[in-house]
């Protein structure tokens, strides 16, 4: 339904009964399907860190996915954004945030904004979030999308992320969401003493999911598992196709 603005008399959108019907039950499924996607996909295989279980609740992943995929927004899989890219695995997303073990004020830097999602999840974990993204399409996207909901402490930025982001480093934690052939070393550098880094490391068919963590000792490395990613494209990383 359309009605007149009586500040500029611009024709406006507002939903009638039915629409208003329709609109809060298409919520309530969504909080239902995310709910199950948390219990079932996420708590069930040992992700059990409140502040990460409560952010994957409170951020509507099908407002980051194609409208032709909407209806699979909650699946157990990974899903394309176009570009030849994807937004991840809801159980990936949750594995990843909790290994940084974010502080509320943490500093993050993202390496790979793609549909937004994660950088979402984090906004919700931390004080701010950096976030680059070497494709133009998927930046102006992930920007207005997280614009559109609220996230105003994610700054986004249109570059190589394996170079990082070195006017705001050092970062307390820094998370890689594609798969590197070696850990890019401007991304170790830019790690502030105390941070955390996780990042796919491998090669472009298969990776092993790599936490770095960052002491007066110098770096220590841990595995937290196989896992496969898009290649992260850069300077530091995998050669443009």
């Amino acid at each position: 339904m359309l009605r007149n603005s009586p500040e500029s008399g611009t024709r406006q959108f507002e939903p009638n009964g039915f629409e208003w019907i329709y609109m809060e039950t298409s919520g309530r499924r969504y909080q239902r399907l995310c709910e199950s996607m948390v219990r079932n996909q996420i708590e069930a295989r040992g992700v059990n860190d409140p502040r990460v279980l409560a952010a994957m609740r409170n951020v509507p992943r099908h407002e980051f996915v194609n409208e032709s995929l909407i209806d699979q927004a909650y699946s157990d899989h990974p899903l394309p954004i176009g570009e030849q890219q994807t937004i991840s695995q809801p159980y990936i997303v949750a594995l990843m945030t909790e290994a940084l073990q974010l502080n509320p004020d943490d500093r993050v830097l993202e390496i790979g904004s793609g549909s937004g999602y994660q950088a979402a999840i984090l906004a919700e974990l931390a004080y701010r979030v950096y976030t680059i993204e070497r494709n133009r399409t998927l930046y102006e996207k992930a920007r207005q999308a997280l614009e559109k909901l609220g996230y105003y402490n994610v700054v986004c930025r249109y570059g190589d992320g394996t170079l990082g982001w070195k006017e705001e480093s050092p970062f307390d934690a820094i998370m890689v969401t594609a798969g590197a052939p070696d850990i890019p070393k401007p991304l170790v550098e830019q790690l502030g003493m105390g941070g955390r880094m996780v990042i796919p490391v491998g090669s472009s068919d298969s990776q092993m999911l790599v936490k770095l963590f960052r002491d007066e000792k110098g770096i220590h490395r841990m595995e937290l598992g196989g896992c496969r990613f898009v290649k992260l494209i850069g300077q530091r990383g995998w050669r443009g196709e």
